[in-house]
């Protein structure tokens, strides 16, 4: 069965074709094909369609192409079941369209005209094609600027996903306690997702215990939850690619210690105040902004930071303690598209960090607001960084603050018309 209703695509086609105007060149976009596994024979890894030409086809099958040439509309190009693959796999679902060994014969009869070439443009029929580099991102910033907001069939399949999360940070909570395992813990959450809708998982599970919750990216191990530890978990069930993103930081124990509770509030304050700010046309910088300031504000407070918010923020001073943008977006994939405003340059920093998206909001848009506070030994160790910042810094007083790790918390935003909805509120804090 379709996962998208042929209304859905029509109108996302619609949308792109637009942007491209009357003048468009030809426009070409690859589902990709399997890649194998080293050493696995004839095993691949799961395959996954270009995001580029799934959100345009509502397609996953390999080996297909989508294309547009205007005054036409669009044509699509799959691959048919063969023999070999029905006696192995079963029989596949394939996409209405026309077999892709015609793609050669209709491409030629377009001869001259100018081509763009997206999605993923390995294998045949697309891999010995020439295009206009300048072209194809023309092209790409146009299709980026469609899929940004995202539609209702998308925001439905997103908000089976959170529901499937919420129900496995519900079983997290119930596992969690002194004596378990980051990895045990990993495996009650997303069995439980799995239970109640997931596919899978839109990223590797996050679960980092004491120190481990100051590891941006920490992968679960054995380590055996501590009596004093905070436990950071960031997951999202997926449902046909589409992904949820939540951070919740947890007590080991009955509650958190002094310090960790400190630090747990002034980050709960900071993402209060960025969702606040999520609305059409406010910059994404200044979403950011306003939870660093947050955190400036708490850090002078707590007599760890020394000097002005607004100096401990464009120095950077704040980033050593938030090193990560506030969040991106969200949807097809974890890493759903962002980019920047044109004529913005290339990976703009605010208050010391990278920030994955340079854009004004608009409606439509899923954002993750997900502020963090680390205590990160590779970060708070430099030496380089210890003298740069030796003003801003109470180095001596950062040493009772270390044992907390890190919290981080984070919920999936949609921006409306209106100001914005929390996706993800249902899911305690």
């Amino acid at each position: 069965m379709p996962i998208f209703d042929d209304g859905a695509i029509r109108a996302r086609q619609r949308r792109f074709a637009e942007g491209l105007g009357a003048d468009a060149p030809i426009v070409l976009v690859g589902a990709g094909e399997p890649i194998g596994k080293p050493g696995g024979l004839d095993q691949t890894y799961p395959f996954l369609p270009h995001p580029e030409y799934y959100w345009l086809s509502g397609a996953r099958r390999p080996g297909g192409v989508i294309a547009y040439e205007a005054g036409r509309g669009w044509f699509h190009f799959v691959r048919p079941a063969d023999e070999i693959e029905r006696l192995w796999e079963g029989e596949p679902e394939v996409p209405p369209g026309e077999d892709v060994a015609r793609f050669n014969e209709w491409l030629r009869a377009r001869a001259g005209k100018p081509l763009a070439v997206l999605g993923n443009r390995a294998g045949a029929p697309l891999s010995a094609l020439g295009s206009d580099p300048a072209l194809d991102e023309r092209v790409r910033e146009a299709l980026d600027r469609a899929r940004r907001p995202k539609d209702a069939s998308e925001i439905a399949l997103v908000e089976r996903a959170v529901r499937a999360t919420a129900a496995g940070f519900a079983r997290a909570t119930e596992a969690i306690r002194p004596g378990a395992t980051e990895r045990g813990i990993q495996i009650e959450l997303e069995a439980e997702m799995l239970r109640q809708g997931a596919c899978g998982f839109g990223f590797g599970t996050i679960v980092g215990a004491g120190a481990h919750a100051a590891v941006l990216h920490f992968e679960p191990g054995d380590r055996t939850v501590g009596q004093d530890d905070v436990v950071l978990i960031d997951t999202g069930a997926e449902v046909h690619e589409y992904s949820a993103d939540v951070t919740r930081t947890f007590p080991a124990g009955r509650r958190f210690s002094p310090e960790q509770q400190a630090i747990y509030d002034l980050v709960l304050a900071a993402e209060t105040e960025a969702i606040g700010r999520c609305r059409p046309g406010v910059e994404w910088h200044d979403v950011h902004r306003a939870a660093a300031s947050v955190f400036a504000t708490g850090l002078v407070g707590l007599g760890i930071l020394k000097g002005s918010v607004d100096a401990l923020c464009e120095s950077g001073a704040v980033a050593l303690f938030f090193p990560h943008g506030i969040g991106h977006m969200l949807g097809l994939r974890v890493r759903d598209v962002g980019g920047r405003a044109p004529g913005r340059p290339e990976g703009r920093s605010c208050c010391g960090a990278k920030v994955r998206v340079d854009l004004p909001l608009e409606e439509g848009f899923l954002m993750t607001v997900e502020p963090g506070l680390y205590f990160v030994p590779a970060i708070l160790d430099d030496a380089g960084r210890r003298l740069r910042f030796k003003d801003s810094v109470a180095w001596e007083v950062v040493e009772r603050w270390r044992v907390v790790g890190g919290v981080r918390i984070e919920d999936d935003v949609l921006i409306t018309a209106a100001g914005h909805a929390v996706l993800t509120s249902a899911i305690p804090k």
